[in-house]
């Protein structure tokens, strides 16, 4: 198993733009509008094009002066002694889930506070454990390490990761809780996977950092972050990260149309609510901030939109014990003396060939091969052969039962089906405000920027904060 200091870790030193993001190409621009001034003079025609140029410049300008973080200063803390940041994590909340049914409370804080206009962008895998830990070291998995939600140790294949595991060596990079602990502070860790790990200056203290327990009540998870409140100042903790299964559950069940996941969007919506009237009751609203986000999207899925990778038996036979994972990512570690080259270009000829179920909706690549984008080759945790499959489509070996309709994530992070949402408020986040889409690792430096710490070595920008923060 690698070391930390094997796994070499890109600094958080480049300049961010929201022009660069990958969001630009995923966007589609609306169309131009047809002028009916066909007919009218050429001059004619010329003025009402200036003027209304104008009028939009000016519209604009007003708009976006009035969201500028030069003109507008961060709010002082009266009650708190330092700021304090909690983070409600939603599993599988896709962006755009909000719109479903009434959510007063989460459009609430969209209203009195910052949001992503077009939705928060996961890592690649789109799962939940690699994307919690990104959002918490501010990594691409291949860094921190947690390269999947189960996996092996590829140099000792016995041995594999999975939720319950809290080994260290399996968890890389320094997460939030471990910077605030570094620093002095305390913070919490509420079922946020990674936090029951202790490493450095984490320990995981059993009042901020319960076991993981499926079945506590969402509204307790939320009483408990309040209570700390009532600690003396230098004992409260300066950061809290929650997690909550909702609604992933549902969508994996029901698919992400489903009235089920309405109900469970209004659920979690009711988790928000309870916690603004407990933050009310204590005078400190306005002081904490609060950060909604999830970790990915959902896509729905179906019967008849499988590939079968006994059906490649023509050109190549893929052993079970090949396979790390399926579903929709696939991996393949093949034994020693086995060309992973050869695999690779015997399963795609079969792929292509018209003959294999939806073969045309998998590809195959090296994994030094896959697009750079991805960010999933520089780690020796991730197996030699990488499959990505279309949205939607799901891998497995051969034909197990009989398949439903349901949703599930994984896919390409740049899909849109795959976004989650990000919506923040709090002293530094100007209200009302809309900011571009950005990646969950942009999350790390973006909370130690508010709690006024150094944080560690990581992927995300150092710029990102200041284009997003009120300045103090």
């Amino acid at each position: 198993m690698a070391s930390p200091s094997s796994i070499p870790i890109m600094l958080a030193h480049q300049e961010y733009n929201y022009e660069e993001t990958p969001t630009t190409s995923l966007i589609s621009k609306p169309p131009s509008l047809s002028s009916p001034l066909k007919n009218i003079k050429s001059l004619t025609l010329f003025s009402l094009i200036f003027v209304s140029s104008l009028s939009i410049f000016l519209a604009f300008h007003l708009i976006s002066s009035s969201f500028s973080l030069s003109s507008v200063k961060a709010r002082s803390l009266s009650k708190l002694p330092h700021p304090v940041v909690i983070i409600f994590s939603f599993d599988g909340f896709r962006f755009g889930y909000n719109l479903k049914t009434s959510t007063p409370n989460i459009g609430r804080l969209i209203a009195e506070g910052t949001s992503a206009d077009e939705g928060l962008i996961p890592v690649f895998p789109t799962l939940t454990f690699p994307n919690h830990y990104s959002i918490a070291t501010g990594l691409f998995p291949p860094y921190h390490g947690i390269i999947n939600n189960y996996f092996p140790d590829l140099e000792n294949p016995t041995d594999w990761f999975s939720a319950s595991n809290h080994d260290p060596k399996w968890w890389l990079g320094e997460p939030l809780w471990q910077t605030v602990a570094r620093n002095g502070f305390n913070a919490a860790g509420y079922f946020w996977a990674g936090t029951e790990v202790k490493k450095g200056a984490w320990t995981c203290p059993p009042k901020f950092c319960p076991k993981y327990n499926s079945s506590t009540p969402f509204f307790k998870r939320v009483d408990d972050i309040l209570e700390y409140f009532n600690l003396p100042d230098k004992e409260i903790p300066i950061l809290s990260m929650v997690y909550f299964e909702d609604p992933d559950r549902e969508g994996h069940i029901y698919g992400p149309d489903h009235p089920e996941i309405t109900k469970a969007v209004a659920n979690m919506d009711s988790v928000v609510g309870r916690l603004i009237t407990g933050l009310e009751k204590r005078g400190i609203f306005e002081e904490v901030t609060i950060i909604l986000l999830g970790d990915h999207g959902m896509a729905g899925i179906c019967d008849e939109k499988y590939v079968f990778l006994n059906e490649l038996a023509p050109w190549i036979q893929i052993e079970d014990n090949w396979i790390n994972s399926a579903g929709t990512l696939l991996t393949i570690q093949p034994p020693s003396g086995v060309s992973s080259a050869e695999i690779v270009q015997k399963m795609n000829e079969g792929l292509s060939s018209g003959k294999v179920g939806n073969g045309d909706m998998l590809r195959v690549y090296l994994k030094e091969d896959l697009p750079e984008r991805f960010h999933y080759a520089e780690s020796n945790r991730i197996p030699a052969i990488v499959g990505l499959v279309e949205e939607g489509y799901t891998v497995e070996s051969k034909r197990k039962k009989t398949y439903e309709c349901g949703g599930s994530h994984g896919y390409d992070n740049l899909l849109f089906s795959m976004r989650t949402f990000f919506v923040a408020h709090g002293p530094r986040f100007a209200k009302g405000k809309k900011i571009h889409s950005f990646q969950n690792i942009e999350v790390y430096n973006l909370v130690t920027a508010i709690l006024g710490l150094k944080g560690a070595p990581n992927n995300g920008s150092i710029s990102f904060p200041n284009s997003v923060l009120l300045k103090k």
